[in-house]
């Protein structure tokens, strides 16, 4: 891949929070708006990615946002030979740095914990997306955290040797 401008970088952050203000869900907000940089189409990456919306199919476990940087990274630098381990440890080791980034800013990797949810009960007795409104949009921190999981994943590249 050859080096990706600054300005483009931070134009796929910007991206993937329209993303998320356009209805999509975190995880796809966050890999579709880098998705072509692996030559998979946009429309491919917002399926792959859709069951990880909500902290993987609205059970508020891990955050969609981390989900997609996990995806990123794997389509970066995953290994593609089944007893590959240094390739493996090598997109780990990315993996763990990405993700440490992120629960710093963000405080953990978990959705509930992200969202101030108390237990898992009522999210997995309801698999039901929430209706995205305007008080959605002003009581959910997701759109600042697709901000981060992007940003984290465009300075990722940005350094990449």
């Amino acid at each position: 891949m050859n080096k990706i401008s600054d300005q483009e970088l931070d134009e796929r952050v910007s991206r993937a929070v329209e993303n998320f203000m356009a209805g999509y869900g975190c995880c796809q907000s966050v890999v579709a708006a880098f998705a072509d940089l692996y030559d998979l189409d946009e429309v491919m990456a917002k399926r792959v990615a859709a069951g990880f919306g909500g902290g993987v199919g609205r059970l508020r476990m891990m955050c969609g946002c981390v989900s997609g940087i996990v995806m990123l990274v794997g389509l970066d630098c995953g290994q593609t030979e089944g007893n590959d381990r240094e390739g493996k440890s090598a997109c780990y080791k990315v993996v763990q740095e990405l993700l440490a980034k992120s629960e710093q800013e963000n405080g953990s990797l978990i959705c509930a914990e992200i969202l101030g949810l108390k237990g898992f009960e009522k999210a997995k007795s309801n698999y039901v997306a929430s209706e995205r409104t305007t008080e959605y949009y002003k009581v959910r921190p997701c759109a600042i955290k697709v901000e981060s999981a992007a940003r984290i994943f465009a300075n990722y590249l940005r350094n990449k040797v």
